[in-house]
């Protein structure tokens, strides 16, 4: 049997579709997922309002869940940025910053890639990267490895991640199958290859699109749905499709390993 993760991003409440928000749940609960990844930004500006409509949603969504912090998810212009800039965060979605969740057939580490000190491009610490090896490279054979958190951390230019080099290296030393990622409203399913000093290593990367958001990008709404097998990765992209679903973009890539 397949392994069967359901990935969602970019919820944006404050700045969302009443009508994607309202049907989300139900059709991620009806694919039946091992795990619910929700990989940031689930409100827009941060007000504790919108934080608890995100909480509302996540309440809805099938378990076990792994959230991780987006940008959207700070404050944007108030002493609260400085001072408490995921306290609002905490306290509505999710208490640790830096998750790790272990369903049947599943590894799984959840990065905060949203720095204080960043305005919208992320980064990680050497402490992430140092847990990247330790929670991921000591997971059993067999288990699907999974790194998540809201940056796409392969992009380059003025998005690129600060320490992604580092985090490349751990990467590769922790032998992760899947990164998944949001951010950019985008969806995006492919093969990434790299090189770590003598050492390669081969990953599927999976950028979901906004599931709820307006701010579409003109990509549309979706969520992505990911099935696991002993030789592939199929990501299927759920489209919103009026006041419902449907199944939209299939993408079978080879399972690293």
């Amino acid at each position: 049997m397949p392994t069967v993760i359901a990935h969602v991003s970019d919820f944006h409440f404050g700045a969302h579709d009443p009508a994607a928000a309202d049907s989300l749940a139900g059709d991620v609960a009806a694919a039946g997922p091992a795990l619910t990844v929700v990989t940031g930004d689930c409100t827009m500006r941060a007000r504790r309002r919108e934080f608890r409509q995100a909480a509302e949603l996540l309440a809805r969504l099938p378990a076990p869940r792994l959230v991780v912090l987006g940008n959207h998810d700070v404050p944007l212009l108030s002493v609260d940025r400085l001072l408490r800039p995921y306290d609002r965060y905490r306290a509505h979605l999710c208490a640790d910053l830096d998750p790790v969740v272990s369903p049947p057939g599943l590894t799984v580490l959840g990065l905060n890639s949203m720095p204080r000190w960043r305005w919208k491009s992320g980064g990680v610490t050497r402490r992430q990267i140092a847990t990247v090896v330790e929670s991921l490279g000591a997971a059993t054979a067999g288990s699907v490895r999974v790194l998540a958190l809201h940056h796409p951390p392969f992009v380059g230019g003025l998005d690129r991640l600060v320490r992604r080099r580092r985090l490349e290296a751990a990467i590769v030393a922790a032998r992760v199958d899947l990164v998944l990622a949001g951010h950019t409203h985008v969806p995006l399913a492919r093969e990434v290859e790299l090189v770590a000093g003598d050492r390669k290593h081969r990953l599927v990367e999976v950028v979901a699109g906004t599931a709820t958001s307006r701010r579409t990008r003109g990509a549309g709404r979706s969520w992505t749905l990911i099935s696991v097998d002993d030789r592939t990765v199929t990501v299927r992209r759920r489209d919103q499709d009026g006041c419902g679903w449907r199944t939209g973009e299939t993408a079978v890539l080879d399972r690293p390993g």
